[in-house]
């Protein structure tokens, strides 16, 4: 497929960043497709060695990432890391020194959560993202703008709110987490909700829905479904809806967000009358 006009170099860049290109190795580009020629030694004798290049002082100096333990060791020490922790900053803390996920050593750093803990309302979505990643808060761009304007429309603020990721560090290129990745994260988000204790939590797209919800079917079937969330010593009320994301992307599917919000707001009130008896 061709294109009318040359690609700009902010075209370029937009491309590297979408792909997961966001640092440079080298100070100059490399054309490894022409390989200096080598000096032909005469008969007898031995030939030259090929002139390298000097290494660049930044790259030798980079620290190397850290090798993740197989998965199954990696999640029965998350499990048994979680349930130590007493608070959320012990958690946090914990997550930080955690070693387990091979994400901790490709991405910038921890994207714990953000908002209110102490809130009535709990949203989870799947991963971070290259904005998150920077900031080290979740839903920080585009979606987290959208997640915002949500929230306000049922009389909320963000910051009444808490916002989390089942995956707290960013995937490389924001390719999709493994199962195995999940699986080795799954115990700090558990602890995570144990620990806020909203009276209403909302899985934000797919795979937070698939993860922490009692069911295998896509989000059209599961969004505005009420579920029982078990933390082990409470009942959360739970429902999915729609990732941000997804309704940038399809916006005509934020009327049906919209529902959902309503009768996430209709519930929070009862809660709020019950609780007030």
């Amino acid at each position: 497929m061709t294109s009318d006009h040359a690609p700009t170099v902010r075209d370029l860049m937009a491309f590297y960043l979408e792909a997961g290109v966001d640092c440079a190795l080298e100070t100059e580009p490399v054309d490894r497709l022409s390989a200096p020629e080598q000096p032909i030694a005469p008969p007898g004798e031995i030939a030259p060695a090929p002139l390298r290049k000097p290494p660049n002082p930044a790259v030798a100096a980079a620290p190397r990432a850290g090798i993740a333990p197989p998965p199954e060791i990696a999640i029965e020490s998350a499990r048994e890391a979680a349930r130590t922790a007493p608070s959320l900053e012990a958690l946090r803390a914990l997550l930080d020194s955690f070693e387990g996920c091979a994400l901790k050593f490709t991405a910038s750093r921890l994207v714990f959560a953000d908002g209110n803990p102490q809130a009535r309302l709990m949203f989870v979505g799947e991963a971070p993202g290259r904005d998150e990643d920077i900031e080290g808060l979740p839903f920080v761009g585009r979606s987290g703008q959208l997640l915002n304007r949500m929230i306000a429309a049922i009389g909320l603020k963000r910051s009444d709110v808490y916002i989390a990721n089942v995956i707290p560090w960013r995937p490389p290129g924001n390719r999709t987490p493994t199962p195995q990745e999940t699986q080795i994260c799954l115990p700090f988000i558990q602890r995570q909700i144990e620990l806020v204790n909203p009276d209403v939590l909302v899985t934000l797209g797919n795979p937070s829905t698939q993860t922490l919800l009692p069911t295998r079917e896509g989000i059209m079937k599961t969004r505005g479904k009420w579920f029982d969330y078990d933390t082990g010593t409470r009942t959360i009320r739970a429902m999915a809806t729609f990732h941000p994301a997804y309704l940038l992307r399809s916006p005509s599917y934020k009327r049906m967000a919209w529902l959902d919000l309503r009768a996430i707001a209709r519930t929070l009130e009862v809660k709020a009358l019950e609780a007030a008896r």
